[in-house]
């Protein structure tokens, strides 16, 4: 049979058949010796077959994950901190949402454009939404709207957005019909108050940010796809993550995956230009005059950083 992951607690997976059925699912031990290096080798959303198990007769049979079927896209990084593992957060993609915040939590703009580059390399269109907008002073909601304009310039879609008031919800909804999309950011942002808020049945539950450390509490413990209530499209939550590690880029392309740095490579006076010391580099003359942000091009050294080091193996 042939079905679509839509729920991953670690050791067990949901798959819905195509007879709309939901199956319990586990990959047989031999799985992991196709040649993925990754923590998870089935990932939300993925096409895969499964079967039944041989000669069982229980009630709620446990079947087991056979293969999986060619993915179009994911998003992927780097499992933890110095690991040589990936971690595959969703698989087969319209689109993602990036849910971020500017005060308890912060969302560092690093974190941000690792997110932004990694979909670019995996052709995911991302908008991202600077949520929680409620608990700004007039000071904050300039800076948001800064961000906002920085990064529409670039051409990305920026929604500013608040579980708690509503702002900002029938533009996320509009965005949604008719796709698969991947809701990811920060523990603490507020992405399962924003969900709730879109699928209001689910009643998924939250928590306070840490008191001490400002940081926010992990309420999603697993990856599991949400169906919108007209039927028509589907979220993918996925459990906060703290950093965003990029894994398997090379050196060469990092500057593809940041569309302004790009579009301004053209004018250097170098076909490899690294945008780092070259003489004749207008990306960085572009820096110096403010036509590319300082926060941009300091997430770009970093990914090259991060390339050049060579501490991370290739995840596959």
């Amino acid at each position: 049979m042939k079905g679509t992951v839509i729920k991953n607690t670690g050791s067990m997976y949901v798959v819905e058949g195509p007879d709309r059925a939901l199956y319990n699912c586990k990959i047989k031990g031999n799985f992991r010796i196709k040649g993925i290096r990754t923590t998870n080798p089935v990932a939300i959303g993925d096409s895969v077959r499964f079967e039944p198990p041989k000669g069982g007769n229980s009630d709620t049979p446990l079947y087991f994950i056979t293969e999986i079927e060619p993915r179009k896209n994911y998003i992927i990084r780097r499992a933890s901190n110095l690991s040589k593992e990936s971690h595959i957060i969703a698989a087969n993609l319209d689109q993602s949402m990036l849910v971020i915040s500017l005060k308890n939590p912060e969302t560092s703009l690093t974190f941000v454009d690792r997110f932004l580059a990694t979909a670019e390399a995996y052709n995911i269109p991302t908008q991202i939404i600077i949520n929680k907008i409620d608990n700004l002073d007039n000071e904050d909601i300039e800076l948001a709207n800064a961000i906002k304009t920085m990064y529409n310039q670039i051409g990305y879609q920026v929604i500013l957005s608040s579980a708690k008031n509503g702002d900002g919800i029938d533009a996320i909804r509009e965005i949604l019909v008719g796709k698969i999309t991947l809701f990811s950011g920060n523990s603490g942002v507020g992405k399962t108050s924003l969900i709730n808020k879109l699928i209001p049945d689910l009643n998924l539950r939250t928590a306070d940010i840490s008191a001490t450390h400002h940081t926010g509490m992990h309420t999603t413990t697993f990856s599991e796809m949400h169906f919108l209530p007209s039927g028509n499209g589907c979220i993918i939550d996925t459990p906060g993550v703290k950093g965003f590690g990029t894994i398997d880029f090379d050196i060469a392309e990092v500057a593809h995956y940041f569309p302004e740095i790009f579009e301004t490579s053209h004018e250097c006076k170098y076909n490899n230009c690294t945008h780092t010391h070259e003489p004749g580099c207008a990306v960085r003359q572009a820096v110096e005059n403010s036509y590319i942000s300082q926060s941009r091009y300091a997430s770009y050294l970093s990914i090259l950083e991060d390339s050049e080091s060579g501490k991370y193996r290739n995840p596959f």
